[in-house]
Order: structure tokens, then sequence, then C-alpha cells
């Protein structure tokens, strides 16, 4: 794994210009928000040997690195997950790739199934912490100590004093935003009724099948992370009606000038 990051590092790194200390992955529906980078320069994630690919609808496939707000920012414009069959460590490569191109705060975005009943499709999350569902971790296997411990502290994975100031930001301009506990399930089936009723049992305000492998690979290097769900659908079992992706890319669409207002609060004035 060393040698495919650090052969990514290798190519991505002279497309930087300047220090980079901001990283972006960007889930579901919410890609577009790559298209506000200035300056952009893409490599396509089949361009980096041994990466995995992005294969879902409505995720590109590619970093896209560029500036904005006068920082510079490298964003992963789709991602990879676990039900696409890639064990975890390989969906933590880019979050270690980031980290070796000086990254040290981290965006993460999904788009999530409502398990809250005071939830609405549309709203967005901040997550305050996860519960991993998923069956794996990305960090089982040999630990690499050049990232970091082979036991890492979780207490503090969505930092604290940074989801105050995005508290605080999204308040200052009239975005709302609910907060809450993030669960993964490994997908790629949408859970069942019952799932839900349990995932809201142990404390869950939402669900989705990603995210989670990313927050901990970022803890592990020691990575400031926020974490944003954008609440496309309430899940299973809340209404009468069965649920898609295509109900996930449509919300998504509605809720992106928000989403939009919500991330640039978060660059400009958190990051």
């Amino acid at each position: 794994m060393n040698n495919v990051i650090e052969n990514a590092a290798a190519r991505l790194n002279p497309l930087l210009r300047r220090e980079c200390r901001i990283g972006l992955i960007l889930g579901s529906g919410l890609g577009s928000y790559a298209e506000k980078i200035e300056s952009k320069r893409f490599v396509e994630y089949s361009e980096l040997s041994g990466f995995p690919q992005s294969r879902v609808e409505g995720h590109k496939g590619r970093f896209v690195i560029g500036e904005l707000f006068d920082k510079t920012v490298i964003c992963m414009q789709g991602r990879f997950h676990f039900y696409e069959g890639y064990p975890q460590s390989q969906i933590a490569l880019a979050v270690r790739l980031m980290k070796r191109l000086g990254v040290e705060r981290l965006l993460l975005t999904n788009a999530a199934g409502g398990v809250n009943l005071n939830f609405s499709p549309g709203d967005l999350m901040l997550i305050s912490d996860h519960i991993n569902f998923s069956g794996s971790n990305p960090l089982i296997g040999e630990n690499d100590d050049s990232f970091g411990p082979r036991f890492p502290d979780q207490s503090n994975v969505y930092d604290r004093d940074l989801r105050a100031k995005v508290r605080k930001m999204a308040e200052d301009i009239g975005i709302p935003l609910r907060e809450g506990v993030y669960m993964m399930f490994s997908g790629p089936a949408f859970e069942s009724p019952a799932e839900i009723v349990f995932a809201r049992t142990v404390g869950a305000s939402a669900v989705g099948m990603s995210t989670v492998p990313e927050a901990i690979a970022a803890a592990h290097c020691g990575m400031k992370t926020i974490g944003i769900s954008l609440i496309t659908n309430m899940a299973a079992g809340i209404f009468d009606q069965p649920l898609s992706h295509e109900e996930v890319q449509q919300t998504a669409a509605r809720a992106s000038d928000r989403f939009t207002k919500l991330t640039d609060g978060i660059l400009e004035h958190v990051f």
C-alpha cells in the first residue's frame, strides 16, 4: 500500500503549487461542489496505479486540486465504497495520500438516510460521532507507524472544537444545522425497517454506507475532521414508500445551494 501512496503523491505533488492543508471528500450527489474550485487541476483515479476506482452513479472518480478562499485544497470528486468490494484498507488510501501531501483538516460529506424522527429530507447534519456497523475497519492488518499508532484513540474523531465553530458559523449565516451520530452499514442494499429501529435504539440519527472508514483513517493520521451529512431521504419504515438512489440524487440537487453555502463557510471561516 505504501508504494501506491508514494507513487500517487509523486504524481499529485507537482500540481499543488503551494502548501495544501485542506482536503474534501464529496459524497453522492454532492460532487458538483468541486466545480467551484478555481484554477482546477485534475487527476483521474484511473491514472494512479493500484488505486481503487469509483463506479457509483454521481461519483466522477477524480482528484481536483485548486484554490478556494485563497487556500489550496485537494478534493475527491467521488469516493470508494466498501460495498464495491474494496477492503477498507484500500478506502483509506485516499486519506493517507492527502496526509502525505500535507493535509491537516478534512471535510467529509455524504448523503444519508434520516433515522431521527424530527429530521426531514434536505436537512444538513453535523456529525458528532459514528457507529461502525460495517463489520470491518480500515486499520485491520499491519500497522504503518509512519501514519499513526497501532491503537488510535477514537474519542474525538469529529473534532469538537471545530464542530463548535461550525455551529456558530452556521447560525451566523442562517443555515439550519442538525447534529447527530452517523451509523455506517455495509450496503449496498438499503437498511431494513428493523435495522432502522435498531439504529435509532442504539443512538444513531442518520445511516449510510460510507464516511466512517475515511474518518477512522483520518483520526489515525492525526487529521482534524468535520463530517456533514445531507439527509436525502427518511430511512426505511418511517414513510410507506420504497427507497432509491434516484431520490438521493434528486434531494441532493434541491439542497445544493444550502450545502454549498455551509461548505463555503467551513472552508473560509473554520478551516
